[in-house]
């Protein structure tokens, strides 16, 4: 008796089912959180679990992927005493090649070493907003107001985080094109028992952080 290659009909049609749904497959789509101690989770108890990139990938579900790059301390200008640019993160959030990239940085630049370069931050948000614009994977770009200061701390102030960093956002973000704000200080000045020293969210308010992130993206 002689058998001859998918002879049998049955067979042909489970192959042939089955390489069409790989074809199918969709690649996740690919977030980028880039930020500061906030971002990475610093203060959070169970901060590999509860950090607000992790609850954001959970609510977006597993068609997303979504990774920290988080740095304590970064800052967002270029002269600042530890810029995001210069730190091994910044390289590999745009290797990642992102579809999405949420920039969360500006709470360190509130010291007073580094707020004293407060007419270049405008211009250093729009490079890095344009650095990642320019990827082949052309991301979508969402810039983040950054979290209240209940208790000033580190010489980061509740009243240059919000009577000037925030305001340098929102010009520097008008001057972009396609880009979208998303304001976690509103999304936590009701609640500053969420940050128990004064400038980090506990796990609580990195789900606050994460559910406005998915708000704006979904």
């Amino acid at each position: 008796m002689s058998f001859r290659r998918f002879s049998n009909p049955l067979l042909v049609l489970m192959v042939g089912l089955l390489l069409t749904n790989q074809g199918d497959a969709a690649e996740p789509v690919k977030v980028a959180c880039v930020g500061d101690s906030i971002t990475f989770g610093a203060g959070i108890k169970e901060r590999e679990t509860q950090c607000y990139p992790v609850q954001l990938g959970q609510l977006l579900g597993d068609e997303f992927e979504v990774r920290n790059f988080g740095v304590n301390g970064a800052t967002l200008l270029k002269q600042g005493d530890l810029p995001y640019w210069n730190r091994p993160q910044f390289k590999m959030a745009t290797e990642f090649q992102p579809d999405i990239v949420i920039i969360k940085l500006g709470t360190n630049d509130s010291k007073p070493q580094n707020w004293k370069f407060a007419s270049q931050y405008g211009s250093d948000l729009i490079a890095m907003i344009s650095h990642f614009q320019n990827l082949d994977s052309q991301p979508e770009i969402y810039v983040c107001r950054p979290v209240p200061v209940p208790t000033n701390r580190w010489g980061i102030t509740e009243e240059v985080v919000k009577g000037e960093v925030i305001p340098a956002i929102n010009k520097a973000v008008k001057r972009t094109k396609g880009v979208k704000i998303v304001d976690l200080y509103k999304a936590l000045a009701p609640h500053p028992e969420l940050l128990p020293d004064g400038v980090h969210p506990n796990a609580e308010g990195a789900k606050l952080m994460a559910q406005a992130i998915y708000n704006q993206i979904k």
